[in-house]
C-alpha cells in the first residue's frame, strides 16, 4: 500500500468540470434565496419605512404598486408604539442586517433611498413642528401628493451634504456621476430615448448647483477656484458613454457660470482653456528657458485638447456672451494661422477651426467681424498674431505643435523670404475658402464692399506727396523710417489686389443679399471712378466697371427687384456720386446715364427715361454674346400683344401693364412666378382673378424665362387643384398645345408637364384630344410636336397606373396605328408609347396581345429604319421585364413567337445595339422559365383545415 500510494502520479485536472471551480463562501446566497431576502426587505421597508415617512420625504408610497397604496390606507399612525418608533426600529435593523457583505448589496442595491429619507427624518426633522398648512394637508391627497414640495429642513440638509461633498477633491465628478447615475452616465445607461431626452433637463439643473456658491465657501472666488478645473476634467474623459454626458454638463455648467459671473469664468475657466494660445501670441513674453531653437512650447495633446474644449464650449453651447465673445478675439490671429496650416496637410482638427471661426464670426457684430477678417488678412497689423519665434509643426498623431524656430542662416535667406511669401498668399486663398461659408449671413458681402473701398482708397492715393524732400533736409533715421512707409503702403496696395482676385474667384453670384449691399458696391465702385478722373487715369477696365455698376442700378430700378420706400432712402445715397460723373465724366452716353439715373432714383421710379432701360437690357444680356434674346424680342415684340389679346382678351388695366412691360427692356415678371412655393403639398391661398389673367398674359411672352415660369405656375396650380385655374381647363389645354410648338427646350418641357397633369385631373375630357393630335398626319402638325404629345402621352401613362386599363382600347389602337406612319420617328416613339402601356397593363393585355406581337414581328423583321427594329426589339424586353413570373400567363399563347422572333434578331440582324437588346430578352425569358420549370424550393408547411 505505500508503494502504490508513492507510485500514484494522478492526471492534470480538467479546468472545465465543476470539481475544479473554487469554492464559494459558506455565506454565499442561491439565486432562490436571494429572491426569499428582496421579498422579505420588500415587506420591510413596505411596512415599516414608507409609511412612516412625512409628506415630501422620499417616493411615496401609493405611487410605487397597487400593494402600497393598499398599506398606506391600512397603516394606523396614531397607534402604539408611534410612527418614530417604529420608524427607528425598521432603520436600525435594516443597518445592522445591511452589515453582513452578502446581504448589504441587496439592501443598498434596492432600498437605499427609502433607508437614507428615514434616517433623515429621524436626524434632522424638528420635534416640534408648526400647524400644517392647508398645501401641506393636500399632500396626503392621491391626486396632489406630486406636487408635494419637500420640507424645508430636508432641503437645507441636502443642500448642505451636496456643498460638503462639491468641496472635496473629485466632489463635482462624483456628485454629477451620482445624479446621472442609471441615465448614460454609467455603463448600463445611455441606450434609453427617453432617459437620454430627459438628461438636459438633469444637465440644467446641476449646472445651476455647480454655479451657485455654497454657504459654506469662504467667498465665489475660492469656490470657484476650487470647482473650475474639476469641471474642465468633465471635457476630457476617455469613456464614450461617460463623456457625452459629463461634456454636456461641462457646457452647461460653463455657460451659466459665465452667464451668472462672467469675471470669475473668464479668470478660471475661460484663461485655463486658452492658455496654449496666450503662450505662443506676438504680445506674449517667452521665458528664456523656452528660447532654444526646437523646443516645443505647445505639444499635440494640449492644443488638441484647447480646440476641442472650445468647440465644445463655444460650438456645441452656442451662446454667444459677452465675456465668450471677448475671450476669444485676441487668440483669433492665432487660431486662424493654425486653420491655414491645418489646409496644408491631413489634420482632425481642421474642421474644429473651420466652425469656430465660422461661430465667432458669425456672431460679432459685423464692425468687428470686418476688423477680424482685415486682421485674418495681414491689413490690421494691430491684431496678436503668432510669436515671430514660434512656429507650426504636424505631430505624430494627426495634430499640430507649437515650437520655437530654428536660426535661419544666410544662405537660406532667400527660401525663408519665399516661404513668407508663399505662407501669405495661402493665407489670403484660405481666407477666400472661409469666406465663401459666409455668403448667406452677409458677411463675404460686406469684406468684399470694404475691399472695394480699400481699392479705392488705393488709387486716390497721391504718391506725390510720398516723395522726399531733399536729402539736405532729412537725417538718415527719417529717410530709413519713409522708404519703410512706402514699402508698406506697396504691400498693402498688392496684398488689397490679390484679396479682391480672390474674393471674385471663389465667391458665387449671390454674395450680394441684401439692396444695401449692391449699393455699397454701386459707391464703391463710382468714388474709384470720380477718383481715377482726378488723376486722369481713365482705363477702359474702369470704364466698362462703371457701366456695370450703372447698368445694376438701372436693372433694380427697372423692375427687376420690388424696391421699397427704404430702398429708394438708401439709393440716395448714389446722387452725390451720380451727379459728379455727370459733370466729370467724358464719356457722354455715361453722362446722360448718370443725370437719368439721378431722375429717377430721386422720383421715386415714378419717371425712367428709355436710356434707363437701355441700360438694365444690356446689362442683362450680358451672357448672351450672339445676341439671341435680343433679336427674339425684336421678332415677337408685335406678336407678343395680337396673340395675348386674341387668346385671352384681358381687361384694360392688363393691357395697359402688358404696353409697360413691353415697352420697357427689362425682363417682365410676373407677380405670380416671382414667388413659387417650396413644396407641392403645401396648398397656398386661393389664387385671384387677376394673378390669374396675368399669369396667363405671361405664358405667350416672347422672353424665354417669363414664359417658362408662367407655364410653371399653371402646372403647379393644376397639380395644387386651383378652383379658378381648373374652370379654364379649355384654355389652359390650348396654352399647353400652342407652347408644344415651342423651340425651346426649357419652354416646350413646362408644357409637357402642363398637359400630363392637366390629363391627370380630367383623362376623359383630354385624353382623346392628344390622341386625335398625335394620330394626325405631317399635314396638321409637324414631327417634332408629335414627338412631344408623345412623350404627353407616355407620361399620361405612367401617372394613370391601374386606371390606365380603362383607356386600353384607345390607346392601343392609336399606338398600333403610329407604327405605321411612314415618319420613322414616328414610328420609333408610337413602339416606345406601346411598350409603355403593355408594362402597365399585366393581365389586362387580353385579345391584345395577339394584336401586338403580330405588329413587333412585323416591324422587327421588315422596316426598313435601325431605330424602329430597334424601338420593336425593346418593346418586347419592356413586356418581358414588366410581366416578369407572370409572362407565362400572360403570354401563354404567343410566348413562342416572341421566343422565335428575338432568336431571329440575333442571328439575322446586321445592327449590333438591336442584338443586343435582343440578346437581353433572351436572358431575361430564359430566366423566367428556369422559375418555372424549377421553382425555388421552400420550406414551408401547409396546414388544411378539414370541414
Amino acid at each position: 500500500m505505500i508503494r502504490l500510494a508513492a507510485d500514484f502520479n494522478p492526471g492534470k485536472p480538467n479546468p472545465r468540470t465543476p470539481e475544479v471551480a473554487p469554492a464559494l463562501s459558506p455565506d454565499a446566497l442561491s439565486i432562490s434565496q436571494q429572491k426569499t431576502v428582496q421579498s422579505v426587505l420588500q415587506f420591510v421597508v413596505t411596512l415599516g419605512v414608507c409609511p412612516y415617512l412625512m409628506p415630501g420625504v422620499g417616493v411615496p408610497l401609493r405611487f410605487r404598486t397597487e400593494f402600497g397604496a393598499v398599506v398606506q390606507d391600512v397603516v394606523c399612525l396614531s397607534a402604539a408604539p408611534d410612527a418614530t418608533r417604529r420608524l427607528y426600529t425598521s432603520c436600525r435593523v435594516l443597518l445592522n442586517v445591511a452589515q453582513h457583505a452578502s446581504l448589504g448589496s441587496l439592501i443598498f442595491c434596492r432600498h437605499f433611498g427609502d433607508i437614507a429619507a428615514g434616517l433623515c427624518q429621524l436626524g434632522f426633522c424638528p420635534t416640534k413642528r408648526k400647524a400644517l398648512t392647508p398645501a401641506e394637508e393636500s399632500c396626503t391627497d392621491g391626486k396632489t401628493q406630486v406636487k408635494c414640495r419637500s420640507p424645508a429642513w430636508l432641503r437645507r440638509l441636502c443642500g448642505q451634504l451636496l456643498s460638503e461633498r462639491l468641496m472635496r477633491p473629485n466632489g463635482v465628478q462624483a456628485v454629477v456621476r451620482g445624479i446621472l447615475e442609471g441615465a448614460g452616465a454609467g455603463a448600463a445607461g445611455g441606450r434609453d430615448a427617453e432617459a437620454t431626452a430627459a438628461d438636459w433637463k438633469k444637465c440644467d439643473q446641476i449646472a445651476k448647483i455647480l454655479a451657485s456658491c455654497p454657504q459654506q465657501s469662504l467667498s465665489p472666488e475660492s469656490y470657484y477656484r476650487d470647482i473650475c478645473p474639476q469641471i474642465l476634467d468633465l471635457f476630457h474623459f476617455q469613456d464614450k458613454l461617460t463623456a457625452r454626458q459629463f461634456q454636456r454638463v461641462a457646457t452647461t455648467t460653463f455657460l451659466t457660470m459665465s452667464r451668472e459671473r462672467p469675471q470669475l469664468a473668464a479668470k478660471y475657466l475661460l484663461q485655463p482653456v486658452l492658455t496654449p494660445f496666450h503662450r505662443c501670441l506676438s504680445t506674449a513674453e517667452i521665458p528664456e528657458s523656452d528660447m532654444a531653437p526646437g523646443t516645443i512650447l505647445v505639444t499635440e495633446e494640449e492644443l488638441s485638447r484647447c480646440i476641442e474644449d472650445v468647440f465644445k464650449v463655444y460650438v456645441v453651447g452656442n451662446e454667444p456672451l459677452t465675456v465668450l465673445v471677448d475671450s476669444l478675439l485676441p487668440v483669433l490671429g492665432v487660431l486662424f494661422l493654425l486653420y491655414c496650416f491645418t489646409k496644408q496637410s491631413v489634420s482632425h482638427i481642421r474642421s474644429l477651426c473651420q466652425e469656430i471661426l465660422l461661430w465667432i464670426l458669425g456672431k460679432l457684430e459685423r464692425k468687428k467681424a470686418i476688423a477680424s477678417l482685415k486682421g485674418f488678412a495681414g491689413l490690421d497689423k494691430a491684431m496678436p498674431s503668432l510669436h515671430s519665434l514660434c512656429q507650426f509643426r504636424a505631430a505624430t498623431h494627426g495634430g499640430v505643435m507649437i515650437t520655437i524656430k530654428e536660426a535661419v542662416s544666410d544662405e537660406d535667406e532667400d527660401e525663408a523670404l519665399y516661404q513668407k511669401v508663399s505662407s501669405e498668399q495661402g493665407q489670403v486663398e484660405h481666407l477666400g475658402d472661409l469666406l465663401s461659408h459666409c455668403q448667406e449671413c452677409g458677411l463675404a458681402g460686406d469684406f468684399f464692399i470694404f475691399c472695394l473701398k480699400e481699392l479705392t482708397h488705393v488709387a486716390m492715393e497721391n504718391e506725390a506727396e510720398l516723395k522726399t524732400k531733399p536729402f539736405s533736409n532729412k537725417s538718415l533715421l527719417e529717410l530709413e523710417q519713409h522708404q519703410t512707409l512706402l514699402v508698406e503702403g506697396q504691400e498693402r496696395k498688392l496684398l488689397v489686389l490679390q484679396l479682391v482676385a480672390v474674393l471674385c474667384e471663389r465667391m458665387s453670384e449671390q454674395i450680394f443679399t441684401n439692396i444695401t449691399q449692391v449699393v455699397d458696391f454701386v459707391a464703391a465702385t463710382l468714388q474709384r471712378a470720380c477718383a481715377s478722373l482726378a488723376h486722369q487715369a481713365e482705363s477702359t477696365v474702369e470704364s466698362q466697371t462703371l457701366s456695370m455698376s450703372m447698368g445694376l442700378v438701372a436693372i433694380m430700378l427697372g423692375g427687376a427687384v420690388q424696391l421699397k420706400s427704404s430702398d429708394f432712402a438708401v439709393l440716395k445715397q448714389l446722387l452725390p456720386l451720380l451727379e459728379k460723373v455727370s459733370n466729370t465724366y467724358p464719356d457722354p452716353v455715361i453722362q446722360e446715364l448718370a443725370v437719368d439715373l439721378r431722375i429717377t432714383i430721386s422720383t421715386h421710379g415714378a419717371f425712367a427715361t428709355e436710356a434707363v432701360s437701355m441700360a438694365a437690357h444690356s446689362t442683362l444680356n450680358k451672357k448672351d454674346p450672339e445676341g439671341r434674346i435680343e433679336q427674339q424680342q425684336q421678332i415677337s415684340r408685335e406678336s407678343y400683344t395680337d396673340v395675348a389679346q386674341s387668346h385671352l382678351k384681358p381687361q384694360q388695366s392688363h393691357e395697359k401693364s402688358a404696353q409697360t412691360g413691353l415697352q420697357s427692356s427689362a425682363p417682365f415678371i410676373p407677380k405670380g412666378v416671382s414667388q413659387p412655393s417650396t413644396t407641392t403639398n403645401q396648398k397656398p391661398a386661393s389664387i385671384s382673378a387677376e394673378q390669374l389673367q396675368e399669369i396667363l398674359l405671361s405664358a405667350y411672352d416672347p422672353q424665354i424665362p417669363t414664359r417658362a415660369a408662367a407655364l410653371r405656375t399653371l402646372s403647379r396650380w393644376i397639380e395644387q387643384r386651383e378652383a379658378k385655374a381648373l374652370e379654364m381647363q379649355e384654355k389652359l389645354l390650348k396654352i399647353f398645345l400652342e407652347n408644344l410648338e415651342h423651340e425651346d427646350t426649357f419652354v416646350y418641357l413646362s408644357a409637357i408637364q402642363g398637359v400630363a397633369l392637366l390629363s391627370d385631373v380630367y383623362p376623359e375630357k383630354i385624353l382623346p384630344d392628344l390622341l386625335a393630335q398625335y394620330d394626325g398626319g405631317k399635314d396638321k402638325h409637324t414631327s417634332e410636336t408629335r414627338m412631344k404629345v408623345g412623350e404627353v402621352l407616355m407620361r399620361i401613362v405612367r401617372a394613370l397606373g391601374d386606371m390606365v386599363s380603362k383607356y386600353r382600347e384607345p390607346l392601343v389602337h392609336t399606338f398600333l396605328r403610329g407604327v405605321r406612319d411612314p415618319d420613322s420617328a414616328h414610328r420609333a416613339s408610337s413602339l416606345a408609347n406601346l411598350g409603355e402601356l403593355c408594362q402597365r397593363l399585366d393581365f389586362l393585355l387580353g385579345s391584345v396581345v395577339h394584336e401586338v406581337t403580330a405588329c413587333l414581328i412585323a416591324v422587327a423583321k421588315t422596316d426598313p429604319e435601325v431605330q424602329v427594329r430597334r424601338a420593336a426589339v425593346h418593346v418586347v424586353v419592356l413586356l418581358l421585364r414588366g410581366l416578369s413570373q407572370k409572362a407565362t400567363e400572360v403570354l401563354r399563347d404567343v410566348l413562342k413567337d416572341l421566343y422565335h422572333l428575338l432568336k431571329h434578331v440575333v442571328r439575322v440582324e446586321p445592327d449590333d445595339v438591336a442584338k443586343l437588346h435582343a440578346q437581353l430578352a433572351l436572358e431575361e425569358l430564359d430566366e423566367i422559365m428556369k422559375n418555372f420549370l424549377f421553382p425555388p424550393q421552400k420550406l414551408e408547411k401547409k396546414i388544411v383545415v378539414l370541414p
